[in-house]
């Protein structure tokens, strides 16, 4: 019991993958599969997140 609107949501979900048109950049979609990195996107330095959390580490 109590499945119905799970249910629901799911048909509607999947419905609207099924009729809806969707626009695919190939040229994208291939460079992400091959591995090519994108040469806009900034290098994540996770240093920073780390120093922002380090006043709460233990300290032994």
């Amino acid at each position: 019991m109590g499945r119905g609107r799970a249910k629901a949501k799911q048909t509607k979900v999947a419905r609207d993958l099924k009729y809806r048109t969707h626009e695919v950049d190939i040229g994208a979609l291939a460079k992400e599969l091959h591995g090519e990195a994108d040469q806009s996107a900034d290098p994540v330095d996770e240093s920073d997140e780390f120093d922002q959390w380090s006043d709460y580490a233990d300290r032994d």
